[in-house]
């Protein structure tokens, strides 16, 4: 196996996580990617406690299980956002606080930041999230939005956003921003203009998830080559396209997950129409060593037998890089 298969649990929050930790192994994963959420790690516990860090460490190695990344998609998700009514529910409670929406910005930042510093207190180089986006509501350009609208929009991204960078860079972590319609990320075009607007700093890259830019058309493969040195994690889901009844569109038609009408879905790992062969093969490429962590998603499939099959789908497709050229051996002189 070239590189370790983990369980991404922020859809697995409603289980604690000494039960998840026992199911994912007898799924056969060999580490968490612990989501900041439910009870599986908590950012300001892990600041104020040496023995929470020493008890989440304590619990995984029972189960034979490493962490090497924890996710933090919510809070990320508030900093840059439109704040409303539908943040409260995914916020934990003191940086929701009273509600006012640059108020939860910042006390959103601010948590981001403590990520930081958390994950480098639990001895974790990755912290992979979400950064919200002022300007995702005007992804359809009616009324015309100019250019100069969106450049605002990457720049309320930089002002917000480095700051935070400053923490990761202090902490000696990486934050891999999970490119995803509603961030300021979303494709490999937004990807380029966001590296750009932060500087091309050092600890900005990407979590890898082809599910999210397959349906939309963007070339997922491309995307790990244009980026190779800024592939900080991945994700492992899949999904279909094109298989919807006709009157829903790639927008989604307020449907909701499992609709059978939905032009795309999620789907099991290995199940959809995401060609993971070549992911694997440019991971190679690329030199990516890190974990592939299947983050599982499907709305029709009981999640432990889908669980179960990504994580041997994931082993069974993934394979060590080559050594050297496999016609290299033709070069030697004849005795």
């Amino acid at each position: 196996m070239a590189r370790p298969v983990t369980l991404f649990t922020g859809q697995w929050a409603d289980l604690p996580l000494a039960e998840l930790a026992s199911l994912a192994k007898g799924m056969g994963y060999d580490g968490l990617e612990l989501a900041c959420w439910g009870d599986h790690f908590n950012v300001q516990e892990a600041l104020a406690s040496p023995g929470y860090v020493q008890g989440r460490w304590a619990l995984l190695r029972e189960h034979g299980l490493t962490c090497l990344a924890i996710g933090n998609h919510l809070v990320g998700q508030a900093v840059c956002d439109r704040i409303d009514e539908r943040h409260k529910s995914i916020l934990p409670a003191h940086v929701w606080g009273d509600g006012d929406p640059e108020g939860v910005r910042q006390r959103a930042a601010r948590e981001l930041a403590d990520t930081a510093r958390a994950a480098a207190a639990f001895g974790v180089k990755t912290v992979t999230g979400f950064t919200g986006s002022s300007i995702w509501h005007a992804t359809y350009a009616f009324p015309p939005t100019s250019q100069a609208y969106w450049d605002a929009g990457f720049a309320d991204f930089a002002q917000r956003f480095m700051p935070i960078l400053q923490a990761f860079e202090q902490a000696d972590v990486n934050f891999a921003l999970e490119v995803h319609p509603t961030e300021i990320a979303f494709d490999i075009a937004t990807s380029t203009r966001a590296l750009r607007a932060a500087g091309g700093h050092r600890r900005f890259g990407f979590n890898f998830d082809p599910s999210h830019l397959a349906y939309q058309g963007v070339d997922y493969v491309k995307f790990l080559r244009m980026f190779s040195e800024r592939i900080y994690n991945v994700h492992m889901k899949d999904v279909w396209w094109g298989r919807g009844d006709g009157t829903v569109g790639v927008f989604g038609g307020h449907t909701s997950f499992g609709d059978a009408r939905r032009h795309w879905d999620f789907r099991s790992v290995g199940r959809g129409l995401v060609d993971f062969e070549s992911i694997i093969v440019a991971l190679n490429d690329i030199g990516y060593a890190g974990p592939l962590s299947v983050e599982w998603e499907d709305s029709r499939m009981d999640r432990v037998h889908g669980a179960t099959e990504s994580a041997a789908f994931c082993k069974r497709l993934d394979f060590k890089p080559a050594a050297g050229a496999f016609d290299a051996v033709f070069a030697r002189e004849n005795p």
